[in-house]
């Protein structure tokens, strides 16, 4: 009954009327907006007032939570949420943004199994207790297309996907049973070969912050699925094909002339 009273909610605030300024905040820092068809312009939207509804934004180190910042983001993250059924990120309640970068704790288990905390700067984190921060200055650089592949509110929220299933490790959850299989061959196989290619120097397509664990491949795979279809299709097909699957859609088709 919840649920149903949930998405009845939910489905009333997605056919409201997309504010006039909150629609020009979009067509200036989301690029990817400008490329879909006026399906997926409304589909967006509507994801877009549910998902300020229910996620707070806090500001840290005295940033002024502004509409184009709430917006902007909010924006990024549900171009992820597209075609799919979607609980909008149920673990998540709150986005904290930064001016810029931040300094976090980071662990290190290290001889004898011994933990130290060490401070590290940071553009961005997703946590498992709820919590996703962004630094505003990368979410700007993306907005400009400055940043390539990436894109750190796709690469954070892509975790938030990651763990709708309580674990963070690569593996989000695909609708069908049958799929896990080849999400771990395809993946598996393509994380060991962006490690074997960053231990040895190589240039790479994708950003070798992927190399560090199955869980940060699957979201820096997922920046540059979104940013740079074209160069990712090319380089890592199969890889393409199942995010293609598991985000119902094609960014390649976005890219082609009119």
């Amino acid at each position: 009954m919840r649920s149903w009273l949930r998405e009845r909610r939910r489905s009333r605030f997605q056919a409201l009327p997309f504010p006039r300024e909150w629609r020009e905040i979009i067509e200036r820092t989301v690029p990817i907006y400008h490329r879909l068809n006026a399906t997926d312009r409304a589909e967006l939207c509507g994801h877009i007032r549910v998902l300020l509804r229910e996620k707070r934004f806090e500001g840290g180190a005295g940033l002024e939570i502004t509409d184009e910042i709430r917006v902007t983001i909010a924006a990024f993250a549900c171009v992820l949420l597209l075609h799919r059924k979607t609980d909008y990120y149920p673990r998540l309640y709150a986005i904290i943004v930064y001016p810029g970068a931040y300094v976090a704790e980071r662990s290190e288990r290290g001889a004898f199994g011994v933990i130290t905390e060490r401070p590290e700067a940071r553009l961005g984190e997703s946590s498992t207790r709820g919590v996703v921060v962004l630094a505003w200055d990368a979410v700007r650089e993306a907005s400009s297309n400055a940043g390539g592949c990436r894109n750190v509110v796709y690469h954070e929220f892509a975790h938030q996907l990651d763990a709708e299933d309580g674990a963070v490790e690569g593996a989000p959850i695909l609708p069908d049973r049958s799929r896990y299989d080849a999400w771990a061959r395809i993946l598996g196989r393509e994380y060991a070969r962006l490690r074997y290619e960053s231990s040895r120097g190589r240039q790479t397509t994708l950003d070798r912050y992927g190399a560090t664990s199955p869980a940060e491949f699957f979201a820096v795979a997922t920046e540059c699925f979104f940013t740079q279809p074209g160069l990712l299709k090319a380089d890592h097909p199969e890889l393409y094909d199942e995010l293609q699957n598991y985000y119902c859609q094609d960014p390649i088709e976005r890219w082609q002339p009119v």
